[in-house]
């Protein structure tokens, strides 16, 4: 699972594509989450254009990896890529949090088919990967679990019963990814309850533990890469991403957690995201 230098480039191009859309989509729908969406979006790239075993033309397929989306409210960037993967049209991602739409505000897996399960409130996908994740050592399936965590989410107490668990039960075949950017919906997250050392934590209740730059989609790759090499326990990648990625008046400011783009202020983020196509560009030739 090699990344070279010319399917990075690919990816972070695609990166960039998919950070533009999840802008146009949020302001079109006049509702969602941005700050999230935008920091994660090299990640999801890198899972469905590289990382997972999956096939958007059978998204039931049987022998899939499966990714749990725990911080549902993320939902924007799972749909954008999904949409560029082919799971379904580009143009229905314009219907983002519409009456009817199959792109609810937090994805729900009845309507949608690709999703593993339906999410609202934080705390609880950890603990459905670990159930995927028993099922598929019980069944003797080869199938990996990832799953998508929030850092803010790591105040539920439910999560470290689902951390505890996996440690437990030594699911090697468990990935989990945790969005590690610092802020929630009422401020940054060691102002309103302090998170660290997660690290620490982690390591104590069993897991293998890795800390990458979330935006650095070769370093991601190759923790996915150890993860599976990893026979004795569960791993947890703790990517350090920054919220708003892309877009300057949204980076690090834990007001765009849950608000999007007004016409003006779209237009300004799609200009700064063509100019960092540009560089992407650059960089690589």
């Amino acid at each position: 699972m090699l990344l070279h230098d010319k399917k990075l480039k690919i990816l972070e191009e695609k990166a960039n594509e998919i950070r533009k859309d999840i802008i146009k989509m949020l302001e079109h729908a006049g509702s969602g989450h941005s700050a999230g969406p935008l920091g994660m979006a090299d990640i999801f790239t890198a899972l469905y254009f590289h990382v997972l075993h999956h096939n958007p033309k059978k998204p039931n397929w049987p022998e899939r990896d499966r990714l749990v989306l725990s911080n549902g409210h993320i939902c924007p960037v799972r749909y954008v890529t999904m949409a560029h993967a082919g799971y379904f049209p580009k143009k229905e991602l314009m219907t983002l949090r519409q009456l009817g739409s199959r792109l609810q505000g937090h994805p729900e897996r009845s309507m949608l088919p690709g999703l593993e399960t339906s999410n609202g409130p934080l705390g609880q996908g950890l603990s459905q990967a670990v159930g995927m994740a028993l099922a598929g050592r019980m069944d003797k399936k080869k199938y990996h679990v990832y799953c998508a965590m929030s850092d803010g989410e790591h105040q539920e107490g439910q999560t470290w019963e689902a951390v505890m668990a996996a440690g437990k039960y030594k699911l090697r075949n468990l990935t989990g990814i945790l969005d590690r950017n610092n802020i929630q919906i009422d401020g940054y997250t060691e102002d309103v309850m302090p998170l660290e050392s997660l690290a620490d934590k982690y390591k104590a209740f069993g897991w293998h533990v890795l800390e990458i730059d979330g935006h650095n989609m070769r370093a991601f790759v190759d923790a996915c890469e150890e993860a599976k090499t990893i026979y004795e326990k569960p791993t947890i990648i703790i990517a350090h991403t920054i919220p708003g990625r892309g877009v300057s008046y949204m980076e690090n400011d834990y007001l765009w957690h849950g608000n999007p783009p007004n016409a003006e202020q779209a237009r300004q983020a799609l200009s700064e995201l063509r100019t960092l196509g540009g560089k992407i560009e650059s960089e690589h030739q």
